[in-house]
């Protein structure tokens, strides 16, 4: 099969490419096509920051009885023409009996295409065919996912070296991606793990949990007993992707 790329600025409100194609109910099969095994981003969150592009890769099956101009899958909200992706490369059926297995790659690209904040959350999922004789079919595939603001962790452990016994204090400063100004900004109020890996170890374990203060900063004190590394880690939410900190190793005399 083929490859297809087509670009479009469908995100931040601006009017979807592909028209005059009926948006059917979800779960509806008018216009005789099915779609079925449908992963996006292999279940994942799909986590966007504000320059590097982002792919992702998507697959599903189309069974349908009618010639197939063109396919793919989409994320939209409310109605199916209120959509969000910056490009697709697809899989093109073409003379390929049904059903027919398709690949596809979904790009973002913050640095070169909008995208609003408020966008973060969670998309449904929709299956589009265009048949070879100009009618269509779009259907809601059942499925949900979440496209969430990259978020970001840093780390500072002192004093360096430490006593044994003595205070060791660790801050840091959790900060996620604006896409509308395209730059990190304070993340407040994030509840943020410490975690701590003993030299030797190949693990983390929590040591303590501590919130952000209203500039995002973090900070705790511990009581030094080992040598090893220690980290932030803050799990996320419905808008915000998962972050972990480079680790900063501490030597204990």
């Amino acid at each position: 099969m083929g490859k297809k790329l087509w670009r479009a600025v469908v995100a931040g409100g601006a009017a979807a490419v592909f028209t005059g194609l009926a948006a059917f109910p979800a779960g509806a099969a008018e216009g005789g096509a099915a779609f079925t095994r449908v992963k996006v981003n292999g279940g994942k969150p799909v986590v966007i920051g504000v320059a590097n592009g982002v792919k992702v890769p998507t697959s599903f099956r189309l069974t349908t009885p009618y010639k197939v101009k063109w396919t793919d899958v989409f994320l939209y909200r409310g109605k199916t023409h209120n959509r969000l992706w910056h490009s697709i490369e697809t899989s093109d059926c073409g003379v390929v009996l049904s059903p027919c297995d398709v690949t596809e790659t979904m790009y973002f690209n913050p640095s070169l295409w909008d995208l609003r904040n408020s966008e973060a959350g969670a998309w449904k999922v929709a299956g589009e065919v265009r048949f070879k004789d100009g009618t269509g079919d779009i259907d809601d595939v059942g499925q949900t996912v979440y496209v969430k603001r990259n978020s970001r962790l840093s780390v500072k452990a002192s004093p360096k070296p430490v006593a044994k016994g003595g205070t060791l204090t660790v801050t840091g400063k959790v900060t996620r991606a604006n896409w509308e100004t395209r730059k990190y900004v304070s993340y407040e109020g994030r509840k943020v793990s410490l975690q701590f890996k003993p030299a030797g170890a190949t693990s983390y374990t929590s040591v303590k949990t501590v919130y952000a203060n209203g500039k995002g900063d973090l900070k705790a004190t511990v009581k030094a007993s080992k040598t090893g590394t220690w980290r932030w880690m803050y799990g996320g939410n419905t808008t915000t992707g998962a972050s972990t900190s480079a680790g900063d190793y501490v030597v204990v005399k």
